[in-house]
């Protein structure tokens, strides 16, 4: 077999890259047909050996926890049986170590099961990219700062279709897969919906059988781990890697040099080069991401910085300079310890700086690395466009424009006009978000300190911009200094991030219907009388395999026996035949049996996570998402705190009347977020209140769930029934959370913002709960506010009393309130409207609780939910990506 496999190699010539792949899969077959020759006749000693050894007991706790003697530990990478399984796991247990002999409980017992599915991944990975090398199709690079992964082992096994194989392997170690699976820490590589919409990308550009490689940075301590004390918010670092991650793969052959600060030398015949300042090395680390049903396996490729031996000053360090003899250790270190380091100094705008130059450099050399590796004698560039599509997923990797260039300019040999045209072509760009705070603009002081070469660059792309401007666009003459990339304002000159992604990039692309029309007609109309046909729309979606398919298996099961199909999970559009069972008794029977038994098992994680016992026969209703003002998590709260109020005043007989309801709340405050992290305050300290209430916790409990991530989704999403997407309309690019609950049979209440526009439109504006301005009234409202013209509804004057009254607790809530108040000035005349809304929302939650009351039709509303949901699968998303945008297409492994 291996021999065949040279000879193959040897017949056919092959790049450097090729051979080691053919390699890696020669000597993978070999441990596979070598562990059935070799490891076999040491079975009966291995039992032998294993026999003294304490077998775990059904919690996998049991005396120390040997690997059970049954378990002959044979390595079977390729297991497909349960019993092949088993002894995979038990092989990685005894043969993959990284624990002290003879302790096989829960965490050890992981760690081997991910091994054993890793080995199938690394096969199908290995015969994807062999494929790749010989078909050399155009590939995607997706770079985005965050990529929120959720847990890997559920996906995967899922995604290879040996769930129940897995699942008896483990039951012969007298273990549950879903107590496995629960030791996994979720990977801390992102925040919100920016990092999980690039994930769920990910699941689909391999379940749709592209190739394309997603690639982010390693962060350590992610962007914090959130406990909840008497004080609010607390921060601590994130312990993903404390251990290790059983996933990744860290290719030592794959460095590049990434250079920072420096000067740029002019040579002789007027060619530039970046020379001196710090330089640090970019390492690879490679994390399989499997199809659903497919063998192809894609790659999320992390970077990490060091510093190498060389860097590290041994005269210093012996002559007791500690500090100073590793400081290029430490400040690589830096570079990937934390995401979204606070930014307030300089040093801190630096780290940031450093942060996305590391990514969009270290991607771009890897990216023209492979491209010159799979060319066979001499080519030409203009083929670049035709082999790559980069596509940027929000501002933060903008520098790969200027460094692309230079890349092309310097080291490539390349004229401007033609690295210009190859960049151009190849480079796409991804908005999500109107927030002038969320439009980077970099300090030009910061940015030449950093990167002189390539602010050298921005600063020709803006000339020669202005330039055709001012020469075939007189009637923008006034508008200039809005579109261009340099804005000199003498106080705070910076460079615009957004314009110069518009400006480089052959398509922008908004992320909802409502979010692409704003963008042409407001933020970046004036581009769109330049490029007509640059800006397109993609509405997001998310992955049917995680966020239904693995998450709710209740649920799932029944939409596949009354479809009579599982083809859904990969084609959504066929949830649309469950609306002719929407009125079916039997499944509205089913359908609440699996609600049910999501809410207990959501009911048992709240009880165990936060102390607080709520009712599964409740309304659960929810609204997860990072804390930010113009998600308004501060209505919610204002809501549930005129509810407490109108309950306190009822008699015992009216309060009978009503709808239980369990209001649940989570997300993370930005650290330096001060009203984000008195809004968290507050909804701690109504709950700590409204839950000791005798006379009312039987009627409303208020839970902030803490420490929300995907994990934490995973549990909360199945078991919800309302769910709160209210952000200011306008303000919201699009939202993929709302997708979730939909998709789940959750009804949504909501303002017409972002996704909530097309969701409302697809499962029925009857099945949703609207309220709120409309985005065309916010500029209106606003102005009316600032002239003094606003009447606040006396619910909403309520409940800012009843705060202010001090039955949550003595911590002063002014400065938030206040934030409601007055008409204008900084942090004050309620930017976000949520005075002006109010009204209308407590008026639909009466709706909600009124259809509440009557089930019937309240499932089916909730199975006409599901049944519109099939719009918003990420497949359907990537597709029109690829194209439309990066004009790539299938590359099926065989």
């Amino acid at each position: 077999m291996i021999f065949s496999s040279f000879q193959f190699i040897i017949h056919i010539p092959q790049t450097k890259s090729h051979f080691f792949i053919f390699l890696s899969l020669c000597l993978f077959q070999h441990r596979w047909s070598h562990s059935h020759s070799h490891l076999r006749w040491q079975e009966k000693d291995k039992e032998l050996e294993m026999a003294g050894k304490v077998e775990t007991n059904g919690n996998g706790k049991g005396g120390g926890g040997g690997v059970s003697a049954k378990v002959p530990a044979v390595a079977h990478p390729l297991a497909e049986n349960p019993d092949e399984i088993a002894s995979n796991i038990s092989y990685h247990a005894e043969f993959s170590p990284h624990f002290s002999p003879l302790k096989f409980e829960l965490e050890q017992a992981f760690y081997a099961t991910a091994e054993s599915v890793r080995d199938r991944l690394i096969q199908q990975w290995n015969e994807t990219y062999l494929h790749y090398h010989k078909v050399d199709p155009k590939q995607t690079y997706y770079l985005s700062m965050e990529f929120l992964q959720g847990r890997a082992l559920t996906n995967a096994i899922g995604n290879l279709n040996i769930q129940d194989a897995y699942a008896s392997a483990l039951h012969k170690f007298g273990l549950k897969l879903e107590e496995i699976a629960e030791q996994e820490k979720d990977a801390a590589l992102g925040n919100g919906g920016l990092g999980r919409l690039a994930s769920c990308f990910l699941d689909s550009m391999a379940t749709l059988n592209l190739p394309a490689w997603g690639y982010g940075l390693r962060y350590r301590y992610g962007l914090f781990k959130q406990r909840i004390t008497r004080e609010g918010q607390e921060e601590v670092a994130e312990d993903w890697l404390e251990k290790f991650s059983p996933w990744e793969v860290v290719r030592h052959d794959i460095l590049y040099p990434i250079r920072f600060f420096g000067h740029v030398e002019i040579n002789p015949n007027g060619s530039r080069k970046w020379v001196g300042g710090e330089v640090v090395q970019a390492l690879a680390y490679d994390v399989p991401i499997p199809g659903y049903k497919t063998k192809n396996t894609i790659s999320l490729r992390l970077w990490e910085a060091k510093a190498s031996a060389e860097d590290f000053n041994l005269f210093l360090f012996n002559d007791g300079q500690h500090d100073v003899a590793s400081v290029l250790h430490s400040r690589s270190q830096q570079i990937c310890a934390v995401l979204y380091p606070g930014d307030a100094t300089e040093g801190g705008k630096l780290l940031r700086l450093k942060q996305q130059f590391f990514l969009c450099s270290a991607s771009l050399q890897d990216i023209i690395s492979r491209f010159k590796e799979r060319r066979q004698g001499p080519w030409n560039w203009s083929e670049f466009p035709s082999k790559v599509a980069v596509q940027l997923n929000d501002t933060h990797p903008t520098l790969a424009i200027p460094e692309l260039m230079r890349l092309l300019m310097d080291d490539e040999g390349l004229g401007w006009d033609e690295a210009w045209d190859v960049t151009t072509k190849t480079i796409a760009y991804t908005n999500h978000t109107v927030l002038p705070e969320a439009l980077e603009k970099w300090s030009q002081p910061v940015m030449w300190k950093l990167l002189p070469r390539h602010m050298e660059i921005i600063e020709e792309i803006d000339k020669r911009f202005t330039a055709t401007i001012n020469t075939t666009r007189l009637d923008l003459e006034s508008e200039l200094s809005t579109i261009r990339i340099l804005d000199h304002n003498p106080q705070k000159p910076v460079v615009q991030m957004a314009n110069l992604c518009v400006v480089a990039s052959h398509a922008v692309n908004g992320v909802a219907q409502l979010h692409s029309d704003i963008l042409k007609s407001e933020l970046f109309a004036n581009y769109v009388s330049i490029w007509p046909t640059k800006f397109q729309n993609k509405t997001n979606g998310i992955t049917p395999r995680r966020w239904l398919h693995f998450c709710n298996p209740e649920l799932s099961s029944i939409i596949t026996k009354w479809l009579k199909t599982d083809q859904w999970v990969t084609n959504l559009d066929l949830l649309t035949g469950l609306r002719q069972f929407a009125d079916n008794v039997d499944l509205q029977a089913e359908w609440l049996s699996a609600k049910l038994a999501s809410k207990r098992r959501l009911a048992r994680y709240v009880q165990q996570v936060t102390g607080e016992i709520i009712d599964p026969d409740s309304l659960f209703d929810i609204q997860v998402k990072r804390i930010h003002e113009y998600k308004r998590q501060l209505l919610n709260i204002l809501g549930v705190i005129y509810r407490y109020k109108k309950l306190q005043e009822m008699s015992p007989e009216e309060r009978k009347k009503t709808t239980p309801r369990t209001v649940m709340i989570g997300g993370k405050a930005f650290a330096t977020y001060t009203n984000a992290k008195r809004i968290v305050k507050l909804v701690n300290d109504v709950g700590a209140t409204v839950n000791s209430d005798p006379e009312i916790n039987s009627y409303l409990k208020v839970v902030f769930v803490p420490n929300y991530n995907v994990s934490v989704a995973e549990m909360l999403i199945p078991g919800s029934e309302l769910s709160q997407h209210i952000s200011t309309a306008g303000m919201e690019a699009s939202g993929t959370s709302n997708m979730k609950f939909a998709l789940n049979g959750c009804l949504i209440i909501g303002t017409l913002d972002g996704a909530n526009v097309e969701i409302r439109e697809e499962v029925g504006e009857e099945n949703f709960f609207l309220f709120g301005a409309t985005a065309e009234d916010v500029p209106r409202l606003r102005k009316e506010r600032e002239s003094g013209l606003f009447k606040p509804d006396p619910r909403f004057e309520e409940a800012k009393k009843f705060i202010r009254s001090g039955v949550f607790g003595t911590y002063d809530y002014n400065p938030l309130l206040e934030s409601l108040e007055g008409n204008s000035g900084y942090g004050r005349g309620d930017y976000f409207l949520v005075g002006h809304d109010f009204p209308s929302y407590m008026d639909a939650q009466a709706r909600v609780d009124e259809v509440y009351r009557d089930r019937k039709k309240w499932l089916k509303m909730s199975i006409l939910s599901t049944a519109g949901s099939g719009k918003f699968s990420s497949d359907r998303t990537i597709a029109q990506y690829a194209k439309e945008i990066w004009n790539i297409e299938e590359c099926r492994v065989p």
